[in-house]
């Protein structure tokens, strides 16, 4: 049996899905690796590496997806990758299914059987193989950072000769997993922060860090959760009260961070255009919700705004800006995973298990997920 790791070719993608010592594991258990040449270079693992714990190491990508049994990779894959798997492979990768039906349906014609790692749920048992915290945890990190180098102004207190400057003051929305990061960095770095979330069961971590929830006494919210933990999609009413919430935290806030987004549905809109004009010249937007449309209405992907002296940050994939160890969690994450596929050197997929079920997409010539094919239905 044998994996290949092809390497990424999604724009401002510079992770490699299985590092070095995911690959010395799975050689230790009678699995054959085959890694494309430069795979991890840009993660700072080189071809060498990957040699020195048995790996082979391939000068085309198209042996890679022909000779393998299990690819393995972080973006979903092009068509024309898809062209040169062979027919009763497995792939796993990052598919966002419900957003990318062509390519579902062309997988499933294929016959290739795949698992989305983004719909991995979120029980206890499958966490060391949760890839969408592993890779938010450092969106968050990396976005308080970005906000910081932004700023005009620094995050702490600063007591001196020339006078006492007081700290920044930060808003998370969204206290996922990337917004509890970016709070905690926020908070290392000396700043004030606060944070809103719709999920009020969120409090209780936010303020664990120093931090102050937004909330609103008056109104108790109820069913503000999906069943995988993420927050459900607002109702017009709802985005509304938000919005009036949030008006005067983003007024008197120097760096706001927002995570807020819904699997498979555009990001809401919490910032308008209004609220970021009541906010100081000099002050920072960072709106991890970008890839999806943004949380602020004046977010556009990959750039940087700049209205009435405030910066809208839209960064893609940063994740993807610290390499190294992004893929180090990645590939811990996915060793985690093919471990419920190995059975005695070889692939099985066991419907039985309820990661398996709920992550697998396509199978046997059909798409498995029923929430893909819903949205087909909808197309």
């Amino acid at each position: 049996m044998q994996i290949g790791v092809p390497k990424e070719t999604g724009e401002h993608e510079k992770r490699v899905a299985l590092v070095p010592e995911s690959v010395k594991k799975l050689v230790a258990n009678n699995v054959d690796v085959l890694v494309e040449s430069t795979a991890g270079v840009e993660s700072n693992f080189s071809d060498l590496d990957y040699q020195n714990v048995g790996a082979t190491i391939s000068n085309t990508s198209s042996s890679v997806y022909s000779d393998s049994d299990l690819i393995v990779k972080i973006q979903k894959p092009l068509v024309e990758e898809i062209q040169l798997i062979k027919e009763g492979a497995i792939l796993l990768a990052l598919l966002q299914p419900t957003t990318n039906i062509e390519l579902i349906q062309e997988l499933a014609s294929k016959g290739i059987t795949s698992f989305s790692l983004d719909a991995i749920p979120r029980i206890a048992r499958a966490q060391r193989m949760d890839v969408l915290s592993s890779q938010s945890s450092i969106a968050g990190y990396k976005a308080a950072i970005i906000a910081a180098n932004n700023l005009s102004i620094h995050l702490p207190m600063m007591m001196t000769a020339a006078g006492t400057m007081p700290p920044a003051r930060g808003l998370v929305v969204g206290a996922g997993v990337a917004g509890l990061q970016a709070i905690a960095t926020g908070r290392r770095l000396g700043a004030l922060m606060y944070a809103y979330d719709v999920r009020p069961v969120v409090k209780e971590q936010v303020e664990s860090l120093g931090a102050t929830f937004i909330d609103e006494s008056t109104y108790e919210a109820s069913n503000t959760e999906t069943a995988g933990g993420y927050a459900r999609v607002q109702s017009e009413e709802e985005q509304n009260r938000t919005q009036n919430l949030l008006e005067s935290a983003v007024t008197n806030s120097n760096f706001i961070i927002t995570t807020a987004q819904i699997p498979g549905k555009s990001a809401p809109i919490l910032i308008t255009k209004t609220m970021v004009e009541t906010m100081d010249a000099g002050s920072v937007i960072v709106d991890l919700a970008a890839e999806n449309g943004g949380n602020c209405e004046l977010t556009s992907l990959n750039k940087t705004v700049i209205h009435k002296g405030v910066k809208i940050i839209g960064p893609a994939n940063l994740p993807s800006t610290m390499p190294q160890h992004a893929s180090q969690m990645y590939s811990r994450n996915v060793g985690s995973f093919i471990d419920l596929l190995l059975d005695n050197n070889s692939l099985k997929v066991d419907l039985e298990d309820s990661i398996i079920k709920e992550s697998m997409i396509t199978y046997e010539n059909q798409v498995f997920d029923e929430k893909t094919l819903e949205a087909i239905r909808d197309a």
